[in-house]
């Protein structure tokens, strides 16, 4: 037998504050969701038409990646207008239809906010491009003369994420800093203007009845004074923790703090979520202080091998580090800009057992749609398909974002598997058939059920969910066990079995527990201790 559920759970009586505390938040990538017209491309209406299926799922809130008014230069993170849709999306009125919707199901809804740069076609960047150097509208971006005597090179040795310098040179001979594409122009968050559009933004989303913000490059808006050169000959990495003096600056936390007021003006515990990508877990917990955002993406966990060991010191380091602020310790295994975790663990087995014992520790969980079906990352797409910008930058990063960005299956045996009904925009593989919602529902042994199972103890074992601690029990070489109160979880991340005599009943097992006292390779186990 592959998962086992006891007969009856203790009912959880969630008496701290604050839904975030122990959420688990889906996130839904539109473009590759649910296709809800038939043009091979994700919507706003196909996401409300699937809500019931993330209710049933048993997630607690949905975070929507961008659907802004967007020329999709990098696929919505280069946003035009943020208080309109990109037709592709939809309407403005589908927005509030997903919302509604949510709320009816007792989901809550995070948008993604892209406070770093805007797209090129942004009116305030197209009016900067007119009015020419000097213009107030150039000091809402970086505009800095070229260097050298006919001002060519650029103002400095900084280089783009995604590959080249970062920045580009106008008709005009300026140059605008840019950390992402061309097509993406950084803000200048020492600018009145912008602060003050921001905190506009917040509030238009708040009153549409948003319960949050995810806050893309939540680290970078401020730069260091000067914008001095990097001085070495580095390729920075989209998703690392090098010390740059365009990342972490202290001047961020300014920003967060008048956030933060706006958040409170409203009921209901709306949130900020950072996406902040920092040096160490500590530098990660400031975005997190008391009158800051709520919680921040923990990409030191999602960095961490299958191994015990570094596991345990990663858990601990995590849950230090938020401890002094208060904030509950967020983890995730996957999202839209990273390998699919199946893929980089190895095998579904891997991927299976990391799943429970993430929705095992203490704080808030994120899933990617699709990991709860077990989609390995797809490695193999055509050239002609991608469309990572980083993708066609010779030395930027891999460009290889594609993979995990193909949308879901849902049903039936060949593509786009319920998708929508005119293909979808990636291709998806022929092996998929086997892993669709429709596939799965049912069969005890799938993942879908496995996570399903998984949410629904969660839900009810007051054990689980929100926390600060863990405490960690005797276990063999590549074997984590811990206690939280009655429920205990142990897991064997070595591909042999390992004798370790039960704590107690078995909840749930993420793979053929064939023998109580012999943990599987490669499995975690839920006990009643």
């Amino acid at each position: 037998m592959t998962q086992h559920l006891a007969d009856a759970l203790p009912t959880s009586t969630g008496t701290q504050p604050g839904w975030w505390r122990e959420a688990v938040i889906y996130q839904v990538y539109p473009r590759s969701f649910a296709d809800s017209n038939g043009d091979g491309m994700g919507d706003l209406e196909g996401i409300r038409s699937r809500l019931p299926y993330l209710k049933e799922l048993g997630v607690d809130a949905v975070w929507l990646s961008p659907f802004y008014a967007s020329p999709q230069a990098d696929a919505g993170y280069d946003v035009a207008d943020y208080r309109a849709i990109d037709p592709m999306f939809g309407t403005l009125h589908d927005a509030d239809a997903v919302i509604r919707e949510a709320h009816e199901l007792g989901l809550r809804i995070i948008v993604d906010l892209v406070p770093n740069h805007c797209s090129d076609q942004h009116e305030w960047f197209k009016q900067a491009l007119r009015e020419g150097p000097g213009s107030p509208l150039r000091e809402r971006f970086h505009f800095r003369p070229g260097q050298g005597a006919d001002g060519s090179e650029p103002p400095n040795d900084w280089e783009s994420i995604f590959g080249g310098p970062a920045w580009t040179r106008v008709a005009d001979g300026e140059w605008y800093l840019h950390l992402f594409a061309p097509e993406q122009p950084d803000f200048n968050w020492e600018h009145p203007a912008v602060q003050d559009e921001f905190r506009s933004i917040l509030r238009f989303w708040l009153d549409l009845g948003a319960d949050g913000f995810r806050i893309d490059v939540a680290h970078g808006l401020v730069k260091a004074p000067g914008l001095p050169d990097l001085g070495r000959d580095e390729q920075l990495k989209l998703l690392g923790n090098q010390v740059l003096p365009f990342f972490d600056q202290d001047g961020v936390h300014e920003i967060y703090r008048s956030w933060r007021l706006v958040l409170d003006e409203y009921a209901g515990d709306r949130i900020g979520v950072a996406e902040a990508w920092t040096p160490s877990a500590d530098r990660t917990a400031m975005y997190l202080r008391p009158d800051e955002l709520h919680q921040a993406f923990n990409f030191h966990y999602l960095n961490t091998g299958w191994d015990a060991e570094a596991l345990r010191a990663t858990i601990d380091e995590s849950l230090d580090s938020m401890r002094p602020v208060g904030a509950p310790t967020t983890w995730v295994l996957s999202n839209h800009d990273v390998v699919r975790h199946r893929t980089r663990f190895g095998t579904l087995g891997k991927a299976r057992a990391a799943a429970l014992l993430m929705l095992a520790l203490p704080g808030s969980a994120y899933v990617y749609q699709g990991e709860e079906l077990g989609l390995p990352e797809v490695v193999d797409l055509p050239d002609e398909v991608r469309q990572d910008p980083s993708f066609f930058k010779a030395n930027g990063q891999d460009g290889l974002r594609d993979g995990c960005r193909v949308p879901i299956p849902w049903s039936g045996d060949q593509a786009p598997y319920g998708f929508g009904t005119g293909g979808s925009w990636l291709p998806q593989p022929a092996e998929w058939a086997g892993l669709s919602v429709e596939a799965q529902t049912g069969d005890p042994d799938s993942t879908l059920e496995l996570y399903r199972s998984a949410l629904r103890v969660r839900r009810a074992h007051p054990a689980l969910g929100a926390g600060d601690g863990v405490e960690w029990l005797p276990a063999p070489a590549g074997v984590l066990a811990f206690r939280r109160g009655d429920f205990v979880c142990t897991v064997n991340t070595t591909d042999e079995p390992v004798r370790l005599p039960a704590p107690g009943t078995v909840l749930l097992a993420s793979g053929d527990l064939a023998d109580p006292d012999v943990l599987p390779a490669d499995c975690t186990v839920w006990w009643q201790g």
